[in-house]
């Protein structure tokens, strides 16, 4: 079993995860990572394992995710049972794998290469316009990070030409600046928009001042072989829903 990933060029081990090369079945097959779904605990646990071990980890910490801004410092390590409810986590501890789990949302992983400090970040729309990017830049300076230093890749999520959106979230986004209205594409029915997640994301990096933010482009909706899709899951009617993981590690013998 050899998980399928993506890397951003972020000079320590990283990895976007997609949904090949694990062991679960059926609608999470097959390498489905997600902690709270209802596939089988141990497919899962072997999943993650394997993906812990392609950063040179033995394990990699988790979160409960709500799509929230709150930032989960994973200095000193937890279990699947205590994992914190947070939407981002931040870690300097060498060895330590950090990651985030999505199925449309926009994973975000992060890397100061010489403070030797990660981070990790699940931004739904809705924690993008609330700060959770800007707040793990902020956690990962309290560690040592410094801003300019700090590289970001936006990995697979949900694209523009697959993400059509209504007036509460067009009008959400706008209400912070008027100038993100260019995230809005044309939608295919009146009072629709699609919206351009993964630019959005970009955007808000790169107004912090840090010293890259990029993306990988990769449309989870559209790529049913590669990945898991929440919206491609509703809009055949329901079902089971695997999710992809994201991580990032410092290697036991330090950055460089």
């Amino acid at each position: 079993m050899t998980p399928g990933f993506l890397t951003g060029g972020l000079a320590v081990p990283h990895g976007f995860f997609t949904r090949q090369g694990g062991v679960s079945t059926g609608a999470y097959a097959a390498l489905n990572c997600s902690l709270s779904g209802q596939d089988d605990p141990d497919a899962v646990r072997r999943n993650r394992a394997a993906c812990a071990g392609v950063l040179g980890a033995e394990s990699v910490l988790g979160l409960v995710q709500v799509h929230g801004v709150a930032v989960a410092d994973a200095r000193t390590p937890w279990t699947d049972a205590t994992r914190p409810t947070a939407d981002a986590l931040v870690t300097n501890r060498p060895g330590q794998a950090i990651g985030v789990l999505t199925a449309d949302c926009a994973p975000v992983l992060f890397a100061d290469l010489r403070a030797g400090v990660v981070g990790a970040a699940h931004a739904g729309w809705r924690g993008a316009v609330a700060g959770v990017l800007e707040a793990t830049i902020e956690a990962m300076e309290s560690l040592g990070a410094i801003r300019e230093n700090v590289a970001a890749v936006v990995g697979p999520c949900i694209g523009q030409a697959s993400y059509e959106v209504g007036p509460d979230l067009r009008d959400e986004v706008l209400a912070r600046g008027a100038a993100d209205a260019r995230f809005f594409g044309p939608g295919r029915r009146e009072d629709r928009w699609q919206f351009d997640l993964a630019g959005y994301c970009v955007a808000r990096l790169a107004a912090t001042g840090i010293g890259r933010a990029d993306a990988l482009w990769q449309d989870t909706l559209a790529q049913e072989e590669r990945f898991f899709s929440h919206r491609r899951r509703t809009l055949a009617g329901g079902g089971p829903l695997g999710h992809q993981l994201s991580a990032i590690a410092i290697p036991l013998a330090g950055p460089g």
